[in-house]
């Protein structure tokens, strides 16, 4: 029966990309120390927040090795959007259209940035959203989702301000508290520009590491404990794909 399936004209197998990163995190080993794991801290930026029709025009990464920041290791592309009369996003991003018509397509982009994420997990902030075009695209081109397992550094700040301080907003995701400009000015982390997506991912990068130092002097040592505490202070690992 699944050989006849297979042999059907709609039916596209995933990739090799796919079918290597779902293999690499199928029993994945969240024991280890969180110096031992690689992370990539990304942001996109839209054309809106449609997720059916939107499109994703630049992506930002920084990479994160033994909870450091190694700016040796950046990823920043634009990208050429099938529609190029996207006002909403010129007005929020400043990305003109004359911007991107020579930029790389999406065909192009995706797979330099799947070799600079590789293996690591991902980082983001609100990381749910980007994860959806991102897994759009993916979906699109090599007919399968990214398995590499996440972290939102919003749930993680939620979490945080709740073990610290005793409260926890119910809509914190939306929130302006729990916006990256206002976290990174309340924890007071180096400032980078707004709405230029390898500037987001670096101020998301301090962020991150702002939030496992205080979660690591609590005794968080593992991804696992790390996760664990997550569950219990409304922060998690989220499990993409």
């Amino acid at each position: 029966m699944f050989d006849r399936i297979r042999r059907l004209p709609w039916f596209k197998p995933a990739d090799e990309r796919i079918l290597e990163n779902r293999a690499y995190f199928k029993d994945f080993d969240q024991t280890r120390p969180l110096t031992d794991y690689s992370f990539v801290v990304f942001d996109t930026e839209l054309t809106g927040l449609n997720r059916k029709k939107d499109e994703i025009i630049s992506i930002g990464a920084v990479r994160i090795k033994n909870l450091q920041i190694d700016l040796g290791e950046t990823f920043h592309r634009f990208i050429k959007p099938e529609k190029l009369d996207h006002t909403e996003a010129t007005l929020v991003h400043r990305i003109t259209p004359e911007q991107l018509k020579d930029a790389p397509p999406m065909e192009q982009v995706l797979p330099e940035f799947l070799s600079f994420v590789g293996n690591s997990l991902i980082v983001g902030h609100y990381v749910g959203l980007d994860m959806s075009f991102l897994h759009r695209v993916t979906e699109k081109h090599y007919n399968g989702t990214l398995m590499n397992p996440c972290v939102d550094t919003i749930r993680m700040a939620q979490g945080y301000k709740r073990v610290m301080f005793g409260y926890y907003h119910e809509g914190g995701t939306t929130n302006s508290r729990y916006s990256l400009k206002d976290l990174s000015e309340e924890f007071n982390l180096p400032f980078f520009e707004a709405h230029d997506a390898l500037e987001d991912a670096m101020q998301t990068a301090y962020l991150f590491l702002y939030l496992i130092k205080k979660f690591r002097k609590g005794g968080l040592i593992t991804l696992r404990e790390l996760y664990q505490a997550g569950r219990e202070s409304d922060w998690r690992v989220l499990s993409s794909g």
